[in-house]
């Protein structure tokens, strides 16, 4: 690959220590220091083209994911996650009442932001292989940053994981560290990766609570009919707290006709969570003479999410409630929520969400805007293109994000 293109690289990335005075550096000159024995020189390049954010920088650096020096695989996937990323995550944690750096859980925080904030590029297929095979690294730390790397890059293309790259995320399953395994679930969820069936049903059953709820999710995720027997026995055995909800999620997410009567029977649960999940379940099971019952609950229902469930439910049932939807997204705590259930809706509802690129509020203005990157079409560039001149810098970001990702190849 013969690159000649000069980087225009900040000033401060522009020192290297050897150096007494700042340089111009090129590219390829860069991109050979990746390969210097001297572990120093190849920890600085990976630094500068962390600070480039010069994306032809994915496939030269990967290689490094796998490299002998700890610091260096963790710096360089740090440095792979911000060329996917608007911005560095900064992973820190408060220590008496102080701020303080962590090397680790970068991409971890990263993967939390969710999958819309990654920006649509091609990603390099030896990236992806390489951080799947240091999610079996011998450092802890290693381990669960290139798990969840995986997880937030390989969302950055539209094309799945190869065989090869979906047989080692399944592998994952079963690593000997359960912070392995708990991450390999969340991530086969986020990539809806279909063959992972069997494997995450074996997970339903893991010694950790932890890759248990996980594994349960992400069959919900996959949403793998075969899974219904086993999650709703999961469902019995836990009766309440975060297993019974991971498994009725899961069933919700599937919506099977069988499980309609526990959906019903659990609409007047305590837990809000569980109410929530048997809302959308009966909504996904089409189970129309639950529709009453939900016109009620919309405005009686004393928790958010779950009336926001049920405007879900009304519109999969074939009411218009799209408009009601987004009016209920009126809080941070289920903007999230939200945007799920409007990805889920489809392309249908898009009409609904643009005169909302106008709200007072820039948080529902960034929901909006990131919804309509994956629903909408070129009938919705004119909207985003004026969203790109958004007063908040989130937003007009999100909205160069929204239109890149209609505009990608599919």
């Amino acid at each position: 690959m013969t690159l000649k293109r000069t980087l225009a690289l900040s000033a401060a990335a522009l020192f290297v220590a050897s150096v007494a005075s700042a340089q111009q550096l090129r590219f390829d000159d860069v991109v050979r220091n990746l390969r210097n024995p001297d572990p120093k020189t190849r920890l600085a390049a990976v630094r500068l083209l962390r600070e480039a954010k010069y994306p032809e920088a994915a496939a030269p650096m990967a290689p490094l994911v796998l490299d002998p020096v700890d610091d260096i695989q963790l710096e360089t996937i740090a440095a792979e996650l911000s060329l996917f990323l608007e911005q560095d995550v900064k992973s820190k944690r408060m220590v008496a009442f102080v701020l303080e750096k962590r090397k680790a859980a970068i991409a971890a925080a990263a993967f939390d932001l969710g999958p819309l904030v990654v920006w649509p590029r091609p990603v390099p297929a030896e990236l992806v292989s390489a951080l799947l095979q240091a999610a079996d690294d011998e450092n802890p730390k290693v381990r669960l940053e290139a798990i969840y790397a995986t997880g937030v890059i390989a969302k950055a293309t539209l094309a799945p994981l190869s065989n090869d790259q979906a047989q080692r995320l399944i592998k994952a399953l079963d690593h000997y560290d359960s912070a392995v395994r708990s991450g390999a679930a969340r991530v086969i969820a986020r990539l809806k990766v279909h063959e992972a069936g069997d494997a995450l049903i074996k997970a339903v059953n893991d010694s950790q609570a932890d890759v248990r709820y996980a594994a349960m999710r992400g069959l919900g995720a996959i949403r793998e009919p075969r899974a219904v027997a086993a999650l709703t026995e999961q469902f019995a055995f836990y009766k309440k707290g975060e297993g019974a909800w991971s498994a009725l999620d899961a069933l919700a997410q599937i919506g099977a006709a069988s499980s309609v009567p526990l959906f019903k029977e659990r609409l007047q649960d305590r837990d809000p969570y569980i109410r929530r999940a048997a809302t959308e379940g009966l909504g996904r099971a089409g189970d129309a003479a639950s529709i009453d019952v939900f016109e009620k609950n919309i405005t009686a229902d004393d928790a958010p999410m779950v009336r926001l469930a049920t405007a879900f439910a009304l519109q999969k049932l074939g009411r218009n409630y799209a408009a009601r939807l987004i009016d209920l997204m009126n809080s941070t705590k289920v903007l999230a929520q939200g945007q799920e259930y409007l990805i889920e809706l489809g392309p249908p509802v898009a009409p609904s969400l643009l005169p909302r690129l106008q709200e007072p509020d820039p948080d529902i203005r960034e929901a909006m805007v990131d919804v309509l990157g994956v629903i909408g079409n070129e009938s919705t560039l004119p909207a985003l293109q004026a969203a790109t001149k958004d007063g908040d810098a989130s937003v007009a970001s999100a909205a160069k994000r929204a239109i890149a990702r209609i505009q990608a190849p599919k």
